[in-house]
């Protein structure tokens, strides 16, 4: 990982030393980047590149605090120096324990470790590290990401349990790390996979050299999420698909012809409601 990592701890009242919580974001920092989380041999401007914002907004108790985490990473685009967003998501569910200097650390093995309120924060980071790296895998090759899926998975299985953690279990929401990971794993959504692939390796990688080609590709990945939404209405994986990527949606079927960007505009303003408006708009 080439992770960034923010603290922002502004609403926090307690006495705690406010220094703590940079001692926090550099632990972390080092949690995420000087850890080998995959067997591959990355070279340094392969690491993938992304942002972990986390906001403390209340302290639960003495030296637990809620907190929200957005996650942020990119894909680059082959022949051009656009990064395009791939995850973009914000997560509400996060709550801690967290005394200065105490060891940030993840074992695979233990999940949930001696003080579950404590292990929870890097249980998260570990797998939302693991969803960048399956989607990033799933980007570039068939099916490419499903072993960094399934450790996602395991890490929801055997995740932290106790008072005030929340996020890991199937009634805990309709939209949390249980659903993600169970729609990254549940083989009826294969073409949530295949369309990550369409619109990244066929589609994106493809617009140097034929931009046609390529727009036409991602348009098929749109179809993808189209035929897996009128069978599975609602499913959390096709709207975490949009998050995050309105704007170059918007702009790439902006140039389409008259009846590619018809069929585009239908697909967005369907599966993408929240930015629907926006698609009716700009590709008229």
């Amino acid at each position: 990982m080439n992770a960034k990592v923010t603290v922002i701890a502004s609403q926090i009242k307690s006495t705690v030393d406010k220094k703590a919580f940079q001692t926090l974001q550099t632990a972390l920092t080092n949690f995420l980047n000087n850890r080998k989380w995959t067997n591959d041999n990355y070279q340094q401007q392969e690491k993938i590149t992304c942002n972990f914002l986390l906001t403390l907004t209340k302290d639960v108790e003495s030296n637990v605090y809620a907190a929200v985490l957005t996650v942020q990473s990119g894909r680059p685009v082959y022949n051009s120096a656009y990064v395009s967003p791939i995850l973009n998501y914000q997560d509400n569910d996060v709550t801690f324990k967290y005394v200065e200097f105490q060891q940030v650390e993840f074992n695979e093995n233990n999940v949930m470790g001696t003080d579950p309120a404590a292990s929870n924060l890097t249980a998260i980071f570990a797998y939302y590290v693991y969803l960048i790296l399956g989607l990033d895998y799933d980007s570039f090759s068939p099916r490419g990401g499903d072993q960094f899926f399934r450790k996602a998975q395991s890490i929801v299985t055997n995740a932290p349990d106790g008072r005030n953690i929340t996020g890991w279990k199937a009634f805990d929401g309709q939209r949390n790390r249980y659903w993600l990971a169970e729609n990254f794993n549940n083989s009826k959504y294969t073409l949530l996979h295949d369309t990550y692939y369409a619109y990244y390796r066929l589609g994106m990688d493809k617009m140097y050299e034929d931009e046609n080609q390529g727009r036409q590709q991602m348009l098929n990945s749109l179809n993808n999420l189209n035929t897996l939404n009128a069978d599975n209405p609602n499913l959390f994986g096709v709207q975490f698909f949009f998050l995050g990527k309105n704007d170059e949606l918007a702009k790439v079927f902006k140039k389409s012809p008259p009846q590619e960007r018809v069929r585009a505009s239908e697909l967005l303003q369907r599966l993408d409601i929240t930015n629907a408006e926006r698609y009716k708009q700009e590709l008229k």
